[in-house]
């Protein structure tokens, strides 16, 4: 709801405040843009990690019968670096490095594919922290994006509508006053000559 009063200093106030909403929408709006092209770029890369995750888990599947022999306490993930990234002014995760703890084995009572087997492991946790990330990363941008496309609907759905429309009453309002004003003085002023023609 837009508060306004029937005079010139409130039309200029809401002069300014129009101009100012009519320059923003512009820039609000190639930030939406950017930000849905974002999210559609992090959930391409989510589904494309997950697609390779996939992939390498069938691909290792002629091992099945191995990992029963694999003690899966021997990679353990201990620490996770990430660093922000900033994306049309939202702040993102970007994965640095997956730092992994490897449990000491013997390689000559292990069986030999073990070693290949820690890999496998490392290489799989990291595309599927990667994919994690990229998800994370496309829950933000697109939490910023609806605000944002909340924003563009406000200011031209509503707010700049309002203001103009209230604009329109007030310039009606004053243009009426403003004859008003002067029907009046033309009636005194014939009032005046009628009453000097008349003495």
């Amino acid at each position: 709801m837009i508060k306004y009063q029937f005079n010139k200093t409130s039309l200029t106030d809401l002069s300014k405040q129009l101009k100012m909403r009519e320059r923003a929408l512009p820039t609000i709006k190639s930030k939406e843009s950017a930000l849905r092209l974002e999210v559609k770029k992090a959930k391409d890369k989510a589904k494309e990690l997950d697609e390779k995750l996939e992939t390498l888990i069938n691909d290792y599947d002629y091992m099945v019968s191995l990992w029963g022999e694999f003690d899966p306490a021997l990679v353990k993930v201990v620490d996770v670096k990430l660093s922000a990234d900033k994306i049309a002014g939202v702040m993102i995760p970007s994965l640095d490095e997956v730092e992994y703890q490897i449990k000491p084995y013997n390689p000559f009572t292990s069986p030999m594919w073990i070693k290949d087997g820690v890999e496998i492991l490392k290489s799989l946790a990291q595309i599927g922290i990667e994919s994690a990330v990229f998800i994370r990363r496309s829950e933000l941008i697109e939490k910023a994006r609806k605000k944002t496309t909340q924003k563009v609907n406000l200011y031209e759905k509503v707010q700049i509508p309002g203001y103009q429309e209230a604009m329109r009453k007030i310039k009606r309002f004053l243009e009426d006053e403003e004859n008003l004003s002067k029907s009046a003085q033309k009636i005194v002023k014939e009032r005046i000559e009628n009453a000097a023609n008349n003495a």
